[in-house]
């Protein structure tokens, strides 16, 4: 199988929240993941951590035991600057009280070639 090369700058987004945040009823990282896909961004990566804190300072881990755990959930997004910029403004309305990073970073992509 032959593949396609593409490698240039893009910039990685990062959403730092809560498991337990919401958004209309619904897990915000789901909610952001259904509005990212709706919206034709590239793809993303949502990851579950098993242990942190932020601004609270309050530990959250999932070593004990308890029926509500708030584990911190990372989204990953690459994409180009201009589409991030395009979706920021809808974020800042839905993140409230998490984080949200942007660095440039080198993307090295490969993908099966179209024939």
């Amino acid at each position: 199988m032959t593949h396609q090369k593409f490698e240039g700058e893009r910039t990685l987004m990062r959403i730092h929240i809560g498991e337990s945040d919401k958004w209309h009823g619904k897990p915000l990282h789901e909610a952001i993941v259904e509005l990212l896909r709706k919206d034709g961004i590239s793809g993303v990566t949502v990851l579950r951590g098993v242990a942190g804190y932020g601004s609270s300072s309050v530990y959250h881990t999932d070593k004990l035991l308890r029926l509500s755990q708030d584990l911190p959930i990372i989204l990953e997004v690459i994409e180009t600057e201009e589409r991030i910029d395009q979706m920021l403004p809808r974020l800042d309305e839905m993140v409230d009280g998490g984080l949200i990073t942007l660095e440039k970073v080198r993307v090295i992509l490969y993908r099966p070639a179209k024939r």
